[in-house]
């Protein structure tokens, strides 16, 4: 029996304006980015309808922003068809947690808060970036990063799909990876810095990895309904616990992605259901295997479409 995966995207994935339609078309949706702007304390829908895009790019609001579009978007599919299991890139575990009823949507916004605030402060304690090596191997990618680290921290961050690794540390490190991947005998295709406010998934978030543990061990969970795939495992899980555990981990450890959607497939999912804004995560789920079906649901129409 085929089984279908919601999966939800992180940061990276937002753009000025998403959401308005859905504000604009249901109650819900409006009672919702209401109730997020109190929890807020600032107009996230504000951010999120109109920008500007500087703005809606900073850690600490990218994160509820994406988090509060993609919830919304389950909440109006309603019962229309349900995933057998789920999944999120970084932030997107914490929608996939909620999609999952591991929390509810105040207690995840808060968390995710929360996250988004100190990751934003890791970056200004350690200051770091992230940039993506395009065309190489797992391997190789070690190794440059073994290389490199004798500037500074950088490591695996994000194992995408093949030939998409993103690497994390020290801006002095990372640039001497980039330098290294481009040269013989890698020649990576392309090596490119990305717009980041931090070291995200490396050591350098350990400034925050306590205080996140705290906050989640003060967090009321419950096992999830379906299982979620985590990224630091890539294996699905359910119990209140090990969401927990799985989600402080996430910080500082690398999103195995494409090991995750692998493992989804081999479960049994055959149809990806992509949800929320941005067309990232179908277009890597592509390219870790070409047989599987990907759909997105992004706006007030798709969902009228499904």
């Amino acid at each position: 029996m085929s089984k279908i995966a919601f999966v939800f995207p992180g940061q990276g994935s937002q753009s000025v304006g998403m959401g308005k339609d859905l504000y604009e078309n249901s109650d819900t949706a409006k009672k919702l980015y209401d109730k997020a702007d109190k929890i807020m304390g600032a107009s996230l829908s504000g951010l999120s309808f109109d920008g500007p895009q500087e703005e809606l790019k900073q850690t600490n609001i990218t994160q509820p922003a994406l988090f509060v579009h993609s919830f919304i978007l389950t909440e109006l599919m309603g019962g229309k068809f349900k995933a057998d299991c789920t999944a999120g890139h970084s932030l997107g575990e914490y929608t996939a947690n909620a999609y999952a009823g591991s929390f509810d949507f105040e207690t995840g916004l808060k968390l995710v808060k929360t996250r988004g605030e100190l990751m934003k402060r890791s970056g200004e304690i350690q200051p770091g970036t992230m940039a993506a090596l395009i065309g190489l191997s797992e391997a190789q990618v070690i190794e440059i990063c073994e290389k490199a680290s004798s500037v500074g921290i950088v490591q695996a961050a994000n194992f995408n799909c093949p030939g998409q690794i993103v690497v994390s540390g020290d801006i002095s490190a990372v640039d001497k990876a980039v330098e290294i991947a481009k040269a013989e005998p890698y020649k990576c295709r392309l090596a490119k810095k990305l717009e980041v406010s931090g070291a995200f998934h490396s050591e350098l978030m350990k400034t925050s990895d306590s205080e996140l543990r705290i906050a989640l061990q003060n967090t009321e969970l419950t096992d999830s309904r379906i299982p979620v795939y985590t990224n630091v495992d890539a294996k699905p899980i359910t119990g209140e616990d090990e969401i927990r555990d799985a989600l402080s981990r996430q910080l500082v450890f690398p999103v195995r992605w494409a090991m995750l959607i692998r493992n989804m497939i081999a479960d049994g999912v055959t149809k990806f259901y992509e949800i929320g804004s941005g067309k990232v995560l179908a277009g890597l789920i592509k390219k870790i295997d070409s047989n599987v079906e990907t759909f997105n649901v992004s706006t007030f129409e798709d969902i009228k479409n499904l």
